[in-house]
């Protein structure tokens, strides 16, 4: 083979590796030429889809819920405001919808009024307190222990807490809900142990009924008083005091996810 015929063929070979690394260049070019040089930072729209500015907690039931007894006037739903605000850094409104001397059947009617059903819609966390009013009557309750049917009394609280976790659902499928229970007052006093198994089986079957609820919580309380009731009772001796919403607030919150 002459020189002549082994130059053209080394040319040749050159110019098509030279086109084939400038079609590489050019490939790889067109490959990155669409690509952000960084990834864009979040509009405020989306920034504000994520996260929702503000949290909205709906607080329904009896004097506990407007903190009777309590010398702050906070009661355990100011409480656990606090404690909300601190953990979560976001804004927290709340609507009390709470009635001193409330019993259930009143809640039941309460629970069907068309702005109650509207607060509860926009809510991001619904709590209760229900049930002290009709098992104990005002205190009454005790004086008649006796004769008082509790089991009835009992099964009418329970028909009318189910109705309001219906209504409750069907106007707001997703917010989690925190049924508190009731603690016994009166342990110290002479019948006090055989209203705290009366108390004790209540706590049961709210309960029970709780758990056939999606996202419905029940909270006891009755270990939280039972052993150092006076210490956090009000000076009716029916209420909690400061020490005591504190110490429900408490037991709510540890059982919220931050």
């Amino acid at each position: 083979m002459n020189k002549s015929v082994i130059r053209s063929i080394t040319i040749i070979s050159v110019f098509f590796c030279l086109l084939w690394l400038v079609g590489l260049g050019w490939a790889v070019g067109e490959y990155y030429a669409g690509k952000p040089d960084t990834i864009p930072e979040k509009t405020n729209v989306e920034k504000k889809a994520e996260k929702k500015e503000e949290l909205h907690i709906v607080a329904m039931g009896d004097s506990l819920t407007r903190g009777t007894g309590d010398e702050t006037g906070k009661g355990y739903v100011g409480v656990l405001m606090d404690e909300i605000k601190e953990k979560s850094k976001q804004d927290v409104v709340l609507t009390n919808l709470g009635i001193t001397g409330q019993r259930s059947d009143q809640l039941k009617e309460q629970i069907q009024q068309t702005e109650v059903k509207r607060q509860l819609q926009t809510a991001d966390m619904i709590v209760i307190t229900m049930g002290g009013n009709d098992l104990f009557q005002g205190g009454q309750g005790l004086l008649e222990f006796d004769t008082v049917d509790i089991s009835g009394i009992e099964q009418k609280f329970l028909e009318n807490m189910n109705f309001t976790f219906q209504q409750i659902r069907t106007s707001n499928p997703k917010a989690n809900v925190f049924f508190i229970g009731l603690y016994n007052p009166f342990s110290d006093l002479e019948q006090g142990k055989e209203m705290s198994k009366v108390v004790r089986h209540w706590n049961y079957q709210s309960a029970e009924l709780s758990a056939a609820y999606p996202n419905i919580v029940f909270v006891p309380t009755f270990d939280l008083f039972e052993l150092k009731v006076n210490d956090y009772l009000y000076t009716d001796k029916f209420h909690p005091n400061t020490k005591g919403y504190r110490l429900i607030a408490e037991r709510v919150a540890s059982l919220l996810t931050w």
